[in-house]
């Protein structure tokens, strides 16, 4: 027994090394047989649409889980896996995706992104609307917030890009599709944007209806700028259409009379009723600031500047807001420049005459009615009148040789006191005017032509 014992002692030890050898043999030859198989699962799910997938293989057992899109892809997945060769037993984990009730999509834009959110159906339909997202939306930061959900409306992807269209005309806003319910809200990136949507909206396909369609219009904004240092009058905005912008561009041109007009302005649908009046009665009262600028907002007009002197600012606080279309509203923030400095009459004639250079005082045809394209001009001879307090003006009226030479001479002195008036009504002394009229007696152009008759109706200012 001893003998025995002794030499057990001597043999098993050499068995360590037969088990050691035994395992490495079982982990050599069991792991390739797993990687195997977990590529040949990996393999045969691939025609399968699934999320999450995880595949965990234990000799030849196999644990799948994964979230399927519907019952038959869940079925086809686990079958797929089943009949991978060298598989003895699937332990299945996968689960359907939740159906969502309402099926509720959304995209929501701000200043800086668009965020999207709610449910999509598949993979491939989230990223076909990621890819039209970033592409539809020039380089704005789009923010993927969608999770997968069962139950999406036929044609949920169709319906998706189309909206994401309406997205890229936003400034700011949220669209949501609930169910087979379109709801909008925000406000359009530019004027026509928010009939641009509403046209849009109107392919929706069958079934499909818009809920609401909250999207206003931005700002109808017209802008118009005096510069005196620069000698122009900028125009930027909007206007209704190529008539509306003639109309309007060549107002301006004829109440300007000494700046230059510089004309950006763009035609846009979306225009308030009584627009063009509103703004050809608002451009009259900048036509009488030295300086200023001029907001059309919708129906607000926002006038700011420096009048020439007290009696035109008051005019102009009092009178605009009577002329503009029964609506529209006035903020008029209207001061005086400060007084020029005194001149003696020689100089004030120079005056005079270099402003009667540039523009001439227009009436309505064969009447005494100022026209209210002079209120600029009219302006600035007042200015300088109160500028020689001391000096009397004559103020002389002229006529062409058209018609009787009694009705001429009547309409010349006519012209000529209605000058003197509005003299009057801005604040300078009514003895300091003389009204004159010359009738057809002193032409300075031919008669025989418009352009010549044209020159010979006129206004003068003789200082005396």
């Amino acid at each position: 027994m001893r003998g025995l014992f002794r030499w057990s002692r001597k043999w098993w030890p050499g068995l360590i090394p037969l088990v050691l050898l035994w395992g490495l043999a079982a982990w050599f030859s069991t792991v390739p047989i797993e990687q195997d198989l977990a590529r040949g699962v990996g393999d045969a799910i691939k025609s399968d649409v699934l999320d999450k997938t995880r595949i965990a293989v234990v000799g030849r057992d196999v644990t799948f889980a994964a979230d399927a899109f519907s019952e038959e892809g869940r079925r086809s997945a686990v079958t797929s896996v089943e009949t991978v060769p060298g598989v003895r037993m699937v332990h299945d984990r996968t689960r359907l995706v939740a159906e969502a009730r309402p099926y509720v999509w959304t995209a929501e834009r701000d200043v800086v992104r668009v965020t999207l959110g709610g449910g999509v159906p598949l993979p491939a339909i989230k990223a076909r609307i990621m890819e039209a997202a970033r592409g539809d939306l020039g380089g704005v930061e789009v923010v993927d917030r969608m999770a997968y959900a069962r139950g999406a409306p036929q044609r949920f992807d169709n319906v998706v890009l189309l909206l994401l269209d309406q997205v890229a005309r936003l400034k700011e806003g949220r669209i949501t599709l609930s169910d087979r319910a379109v709801s909008l809200a925000g406000m359009a990136r530019e004027l026509g944007g928010r009939e641009a949507i509403a046209a849009a909206l109107r392919n929706l396909p069958e079934g499909f209806s818009v809920a609401e369609n909250a999207i206003a219009a931005p700002p109808y904004v017209f802008q118009a700028n005096k510069d005196p240092v620069g000698g122009a009058l900028t125009l930027t905005g909007y206007v209704p259409d190529n008539t509306a912008h003639a109309v309007l561009a060549a107002a301006a041109q004829r109440k300007f009379f000494d700046e230059k007009v510089v004309d950006n302005l763009k035609a846009s649908i979306g225009a308030p009723r009584g627009f063009a009046e509103a703004v050809i009665q608002a451009l009259g009262a900048l036509s009488r600031l030295s300086t200023g600028s001029l907001v059309v907002s919708d129906r607000e007009v926002r006038l700011s500047g420096d009048a020439l002197y007290n009696g035109a600012a008051r005019q102009i606080r009092e009178e605009l807001p009577k002329e503009l279309p029964r609506g529209w509203t006035v903020k008029a923030e209207v001061s005086v420049k400060p007084a020029a400095a005194p001149v003696d009459a020689s100089v004030c004639q120079r005056l005079f005459t270099e402003i009667l250079g540039k523009g001439k005082v227009r009436f309505e045809s064969g009447s005494a009615t100022i026209n209210s394209d002079s209120a600029g001009l009219l302006d600035r001879l007042a200015e300088t009148a109160l500028r020689c307090p001391t000096a009397s003006v004559e103020i002389a009226g002229h006529t062409d040789n058209q018609g009787d030479d009694a009705t001429n001479q009547t309409l010349s002195e006519k012209r000529a006191q209605a000058v003197v008036d509005f003299f009057v009504r801005a604040g300078l002394p009514a003895d300091r005017f003389k009204a004159v009229g010359y009738g057809s007696t002193q032409p300075v152009a031919d008669n025989a032509t418009e352009q010549g008759r044209a020159k010979n109706r006129r206004i003068d200012f003789l200082v005396r």
